[in-house]
This record gives structure tokens, C-alpha cells and sequence, in this order.
């Protein structure tokens, strides 16, 4: 870890990365924003996954007083990871083949049949006790009746995966062990909320005459304000609500690989150590003494003793840990490997079948209908997950090491 402290920083930049030449420019501009905002708390904090965000850089960490910014949680409120172990060693599967396929692509297809993926939803209502929650307390969304239409269309997306970097992945542990992992946020109902009070931050600051530039992409709202408080409800419902997508997919994959490892492979299966966390949100909390709202973006909550999941790109590796409780970085970690390229530079820069040849030899079982932009998602258009890790060490521990055998893509 190094501190960023020039004539360009009100507040220092405590930056989990080998040098300043890992930082791409305009991620330094945005991490200089941040750091003049008047209500920033000790430093802002950047993660060793971080590259340039909608305002906020992803794998920033701000520690602010009194206000929540809205493009610093960002648009997909309460994205996250869901992980879950199984008692079931790859090896003794992996050559059981059903039909002409062998379980692998069997249960990638299956859960492609069972999952929502990209745009789809759901034909019909799913339950969600998230949102049968939110009905029966309409006074806390009433007063933005603009957002009121997104709880009834809710009912249509929970448990569904949508795209972009989001992945269902059967995953093989470093004892052999399969696993499954789940990257997926809120849906469309944090893009709504997030652009909605962005919008409201706006027209408020600038009627404040606000000190923070409109160009910084960083407008805030008073936690104790009328739209704060809308924003903070909310906020909280998506992040409630991505929770229980999150957990409904992994119910559906669960059953997926317990029905076909008991038919095919004549094995019962054991499901243990399910971790949910999120990685963009604001939660209040208390560091050096002080009540402030911690805005992660892209970033995962490692107090001392919690475990976490930190994900790799497809085809790479991927991370259980467990949090140190580092104040530095507010008991924070990364969120994942970071991106080395755009989608539209990993597109110029690989091919489809450079990616497809890629995951080939390494034995991975792709489950996607379109393949024409698989690239944006390809391990390399990624950071070195491991060299990630490495920088925050001070921040995490290692407790199971995960690689890729099937994904599952929007």
C-alpha cells in the first residue's frame, strides 16, 4: 500500500497497488475527485482491482460524513457474490457422461434452461418476500411515485442473472471439491433508483450552490434531507432485493447439481459454507471513532474474521477469504480481478476464437447463446487475479482457492 498526497488531493488516497503506474489516468482523475469532496472522513481508499468508474472509481472506497452519494454506490445497488460448497469431489464425475454430453455440459445446459440469463425474465410472478415487504410498507416509497413501478416488475426478474459481468460458475476447489459461485446485483431496480436520485443530487446541489463540480459525476444528498432519506429506503430494498435474487438463483442451481450428480452419478450431495455479500452499497458505520457512511463501490466489507468472496474472470481463478479487520482500508477488499481492458478494448484487442480456443484447452464448459462478445468477458481483459491478492494481503486471507470448470454467461 502507498499514499497519494500531492497538490491535486484535499484528503490522502491510500492506494492497495505496486505503483502509480498500475492506475490508469482517468481512474487517478477520478480518485483525485473524490478526494477534494469537503465531507470525505480520514482518506479515500483505492483497492487493487480499481479502473475507472461512472464518477466513483470502481474499487473506491470514500468514508463520508453525514451525506450518501448516489453514483458512488453506483447502478447496480447491492451486486454481489453468493457461494456454496458441495461434499462431492469433481474427479470421481467428471467423466460421467449423459447421453453424448458429459455432466458438466449437462448441468451448464441445465442451469441455462432453469436461469434467466442477458434481458430475459420470468413469464410469470415469482415470489419474492423481498418485495411482499415492500407493498405492505408503501409509506417509506410513496413519495417517489416515478420508482413505484419498478416493485411490481420485480416480481418478474428475481432470480434472474442478467449479463454484462455477471456469471454462474460450477467451480473445482484446491482439495478437489466442486463449488458454486453467483455474481449478480439488483437488476434493473438499482439502475433505476441510482439514476433517479443522481438526478435529484443534481438539481439539489446546484440550487445549494454546492463546492462539489457537477463534472466530478459525484452529487450527494444530506443523509438527514427528505430525498436522503427516500434515497437511503430505497437503497436498502435493493440491496435487500439483490440478496434474495442472488439466493434464489443459487436454489435453482443447487437443485440442478443435486439432481443430476444423484441420477447420473449415483452420489448424494451436501451443500455447506453459503456466503452472500454485496460489493456496491453504503452502510453506516463506525471508524476512528466516527458514525460515517462507508460508499463501496466494486468494493467487499472484510471485517476481522468475515469471509468474503472475490472472484477472477472466467476461465481464471477465484477466492473464498477471510477479512484481517484492516482500518486502513476501512475493513474493505477488493471486489474481483479489475478490469485490464473496456469491453470495447478487450473486443479490439481478442477474438472470439482466441476466447473460445482459450477456454477449450483449459477443460472449461462455456454456456452462452451469443458468442460474438465473449471476449469483453475473457480472462484477459482482466487483472492477474493473484497479483491482486498479493496486494492485499494486509487486507484479506486466502482460505479456498477456486478455478473455473463451467460458466454460465448473459
Amino acid at each position: 500500500m502507498f499514499v497519494i498526497f500531492n497538490e491535486k488531493t484535499k484528503f490522502p488516497i491510500k492506494t492497495w497497488l505496486s505503483g502509480m503506474d498500475k492506475i490508469e489516468e482517468s481512474c487517478l482523475m477520478q480518485a483525485y475527485n473524490l478526494s477534494n469532496l469537503p465531507f470525505v472522513h480520514k482518506w479515500v481508499c483505492l483497492m487493487p482491482d480499481t479502473h475507472a468508474g461512472m464518477g466513483m472509481p470502481i474499487g473506491g472506497v470514500i468514508a463520508a460524513k453525514d451525506v450518501v452519494i448516489p453514483n458512488a454506490v453506483g447502478v447496480d445497488i447491492g451486486c454481489g457474490m453468493v457461494f456454496m460448497a458441495t461434499d462431492v469431489r469433481y474427479e470421481e464425475i467428471k467423466d460421467v457422461s449423459v447421453g453424448t454430453s458429459t455432466i458438466m455440459q449437462s448441468m451448464i445446459g441445465s442451469i441455462m434452461r432453469s436461469v434467466p440469463v442477458g434481458f430475459d425474465k420470468h413469464k410469470k410472478k415469482q415470489e419474492s418476500a423481498v418485495l411482499d415487504l415492500a407493498l405492505e410498507n408503501m409509506e417509506k416509497y410513496n413519495a417517489n411515485p416515478e420508482l413505484v413501478h419498478l416493485i411490481e416488475e420485480g416480481y418478474f426478474q428475481v432470480g434472474t442473472l442478467g449479463g454484462g459481468n455477471h456469471f454462474i460458475e460450477l467451480q473445482e476447489d484446491e482439495e478437489g471439491y466442486l463449488c458454486i459461485m453467483i455474481h449478480s446485483g439488483s437488476r434493473h431496480l438499482g439502475k433505476e433508483i441510482c439514476d433517479y436520485f443522481h438526478k435529484t443530487a443534481r438539481a439539489l446541489n446546484e440550487k445549494w450552490y454546492s463546492q462539489v463540480p457537477d463534472g466530478f459525476r459525484l452529487a450527494f444528498l444530506p443523509v438527514q434531507s427528505e430525498e436522503g432519506k427516500q434515497y437511503l429506503n430505497w437503497m436498502q430494498l435493493a440491496m435487500d432485493y439483490a440478496f434474495e435474487n442472488r439466493e434464489r438463483m443459487m436454489e435453482q442451481v443447487c437443485r440442478v447439481v443435486r439432481e443430476q450428480i444423484e441420477k447420473y452419478a449415483g452420489q448424494s450431495v451436501t451443500f455447506t459454507d453459503k456466503i452472500n455479500c454485496h460489493h456496491n452499497y453504503a452502510a453506516l458505520e463506525n471508524h476512528y471513532n466516527e458514525n460515517v457512511w462507508v460508499h463501496r463501490t466494486g468494493a467487499t466489507r472484510a471485517r476481522l474474521g468475515e469471509r468474503a468472496v472475490i472472484p477472477g474472470a472466467m476461465g481464471s481463478y477465484s477466492y473464498v477469504v477471510e477479512g484481517k479487520g484492516n482500518a486502513e482500508s476501512f475493513c474493505t477488499s477488493s471486489h474481483g480481478a479489475g478490469r485490464a481492458y473496456s469491453r470495447s478494448g478487450a473486443m479490439q484487442n481478442f477474438t472470439t476464437e482466441q476466447v473460445m480456443v482459450d477456454l477449450k484447452e483449459q477443460g472449461v464448459t462455456l454456456g452462452k447463446r451469443k458468442k460474438n462478445d465473449v471476449a469483453e468477458e475473457c480472462r484477459f481483459a482482466y487483472k492477474d487475479i493473484d497479483e491482486v491478492m498479493a496486494q492485499q494481503a494486509d487486507i484479506v486471507t486466502p482460505v479456498r482457492k477456486l478455478k473455473t470448470l463451467g460458466v454460465v454467461k448473459g
